[in-house]
């Protein structure tokens, strides 16, 4: 069965107190809103899994990490409400790893846009390989990152998060994200980053889990207002995703 035949899917494997969840869509790993609520929940279980101590987040095949959002799915948006609901699929997912009571690992293997960003942005700590180009696209269709703003703003900083915003054509190099703080490390391989992630996510493992709770809560203070935010901003982006050029840029990528 060839990468591009396999069905899309969210799983997760627990190794030694480590919650591997995994996300896989044929489409460069881009995300239909059933991906992402499946996503969601699955980040909430292993929140609550008392065999689970430490999480990974990573995504299947050995290219993209995460091309955002689901083309055919913004095609077809009609209507604001709509629009809000499926903006809003991204916004469920990174409230669900803001809450979580325990550190997320981002392992990210390659290039990743849009809503991709946002998750990457949304992890604790997050380690890439030096393909890990990152591009913030939505406003080449006529939206803006505005469901993700808030996390990607978190580490790159307002300056960064502009940046590569405003530049909506630009991939930015993994040296450059880690400079702005996104990535932690960047390694030259798959191969290599998957041997750090899985020694750094055993050792946390080793520490006390109420201490690495009160810690997530204080990396998150000022964040308590997010729910509301988020869904804020996938109005925005539900009614933008109607205008006439946005519509019109759809056609012509299709």
């Amino acid at each position: 069965m060839t990468m591009s035949e396999k069905q899309p899917y969210v799983r997760i494997d627990i190794e030694h107190h480590v919650g591997y969840i995994e996300f896989f869509h044929p489409a460069h790993n881009s995300l239909p809103g059933d991906l992402l609520a499946e996503l969601t929940k699955v980040i909430n279980d292993a929140g609550t899994n008392e065999e689970i101590k430490v999480i990974v987040l990573k995504s299947g095949g050995d290219r993209t990490f995460c091309a955002g959002a689901s083309f055919n799915e913004l095609i077809n948006i009609n209507d604001e409400a709509t629009g809000k609901v499926f903006f809003s699929g991204f916004a469920n997912v990174i409230n669900a790893m803001r809450k979580c009571p325990k550190f997320i690992i981002g392992r990210v293997q390659g290039k990743t846009v849009g809503g991709g960003v946002g998750l990457a942005s949304a992890t604790d700590y997050c380690m890439a390989t030096k393909f890990a180009s990152i591009k913030l696209s939505e406003l080449n269709v006529g939206i803006g990152p505005f469901v993700v703003g808030p996390a990607v703003e978190r580490k790159l900083g307002l300056s960064g998060m502009s940046q590569i915003a405003i530049d909506a054509n630009s991939f930015y190099t993994a040296d450059w994200a880690k400079q702005k703080g996104l990535f932690t490390h960047v390694f030259d391989s798959t191969e290599e980053l998957d041997k750090q992630v899985k020694a750094f996510a055993e050792n946390l493992c080793n520490y006390n889990v109420e201490a690495m709770k009160e810690m997530k809560q204080m990396f998150w203070k000022g964040t308590e207002n997010w729910d509301t935010l988020l869904a804020e901003r996938a109005a925005i982006s539900g009614r933008l995703v109607l205008s006439e050029f946005t519509k019109e840029t759809l056609k012509r990528f299709k």
